[in-house]
């Protein structure tokens, strides 16, 4: 990589477009001098489990699908707007790289993005910095560690190349740490329009608070998990926020400054393979307003492709007045009572089809209250053998009168059997009497 310093004519440019997709930290394995290289590995691996394995980059595709779709629905959707991105390293961040790519044909009026010193989190240990920054006059060995970096892009030609781009880039050393939730970011947030990144899942609840606080529109990711969260929940409720585009199958693989990390779990170097995820938004898209299509209840039951269904039909849940439907496709379309349904039903939720009226466990089903407790049941492996748990813990959970012989069960001493269904929502059709 040739040396550069963005928006300084003095100086050898280079484009971020040519920046490497990944963290400049999966090379700093080389900075590990006095370690043998076992113990190097130790200590990765010690810093990824201290830093929860937040630290994930995403993969531009992900990143260009996902605004596309906004985009394809109304295409003035970025027009005008000032985009925060608050992530770790943005000079090697695809959200930087996409949207500073995208900055003059998008329409945007500015461009900002920040960074997470590395003395303030468990992996800072092993971070370099790049010669992006190191070549520049503003290189400070001390504030490179201790300080976060703000990179701005806006309608200047800073270059004189007659264009707005990426090489017109500037950037400055964050007066703190760039945490997202101290002052000097916050007031970068409450200038935005929109905020868009993939914040650590483990903060993921508290980032969701701090941009709601903002009243932006924003489009982030995060696990699937988070739909029941007693505080994530409400917003997609009230339609506050809902799920985007999405990730083809609800995962992604993602870039990984942890090679141990990712080699234990998938082939692809520098990769780490995610389940589950999901974007997260309140931007709207076209996927949102196409309903499902669906047979009615006596045509599932005959000709449904799930064997759950087909020649069945619905179970009755044994401690909520609703119908268990397992699967988003076999949702009866003739049935105005209440359905519980998987929590991935809400990547095919269109809100003029269906109205979400609550949720099982943490405490997210005040609209569909249970009707019985089980305190008095009991635990049982599949071989009939009690694993000495009570059967309190179904209490949060919509429970089947049934044994399907594929889990564990609970049973009560008059011989009562019940399993329970994974999360489920509670959604009722549009118009339903």
């Amino acid at each position: 990589m040739s040396a550069c310093t963005l928006g300084h004519k003095s100086v050898q440019q280079c484009s971020l477009q040519n920046l490497p997709i990944t963290s400049p930290r999966s090379t700093i394995v080389g900075r590990v001098h006095s370690t043998t290289a076992s113990e190097g590995k130790g200590r990765r691996l010690n810093a990824a489990k201290a830093a929860r394995k937040d630290e994930f980059y995403t993969q531009w595709a992900d990143v260009e699908r996902e605004m596309n779709a906004y985009i394809e629905y109304d295409p003035a959707v970025f027009r005008d707007k000032v985009i925060l991105l608050p992530c770790d390293d943005p000079e090697w961040s695809n959200f930087t790289k996409f949207f500073a790519l995208h900055f003059t044909n998008f329409g945007l009026k500015k461009l900002i993005s920040t960074s997470y010193a590395p003395d303030s989190h468990p992996a800072g240990e092993f971070y370099a910095p790049t010669l992006f920054e190191t070549e520049d006059a503003k290189f400070d060995a001390t504030k490179t560690r201790t300080n976060g970096k703000k990179f701005v892009l806006e309608r200047k030609d800073m270059n004189d190349d007659e264009v707005i781009n990426i090489d017109d880039l500037r950037w400055d050393y964050l007066e703190g740490d760039g945490d997202f939730r101290s002052e000097e970011v916050t007031a970068l947030r409450d200038e935005a329009d929109i905020v868009t990144t993939n914040p650590p899942f483990s903060l993921f609840r508290h980032f969701v608070e701090w941009i709601i606080q903002g009243g932006a529109k924003f489009a982030i990711i995060g696990h699937q998990n988070a739909i029941t969260y007693s505080d994530i929940f409400p917003l997609i409720q009230q339609s506050r926020m809902w799920l985007g585009k999405g990730f083809p199958g609800n995962a992604t693989h993602f870039g990984s400054p942890y090679e141990d990390t990712a080699a234990a779990t998938d082939r692809r170097e520098g990769m780490i393979r995610v389940s589950g995820v999901q974007w997260f938004t309140n931007i709207d898209h076209g996927r949102r307003h196409e309903p499902l299509q669906l047979m009615s209840m006596a045509d599932n039951k005959k000709f449904s492709k799930h064997k759950e269904v087909r020649g069945i039909g619905y179970r009755a849940y044994d401690n909520y007045d609703a119908i268990e439907v397992p699967f988003s496709d076999a949702i009866p379309s003739d049935y105005d009572g209440i359905i519980g349904v998987p929590i991935t039903f809400l990547n095919k939720h269109d809100p003029d089809q269906f109205e979400i009226l609550g949720a099982t466990q943490r405490g997210c089903h005040d609209e569909v209250p249970d009707f019985k407790k089980y305190d008095d049941y009991r635990e049982m492996r599949q071989d009939g053998t009690p694993t000495g748990s009570s059967g309190s813990k179904t209490n949060e959970n919509a429970n089947l009168a049934m044994n399907d012989g594929k889990k564990n069960y609970f049973i009560n001493d008059k011989g009562h059997v019940i399993q329970s269904a994974y999360q489920r929502l509670f959604i009722r059709r549009r118009g339903a009497s």
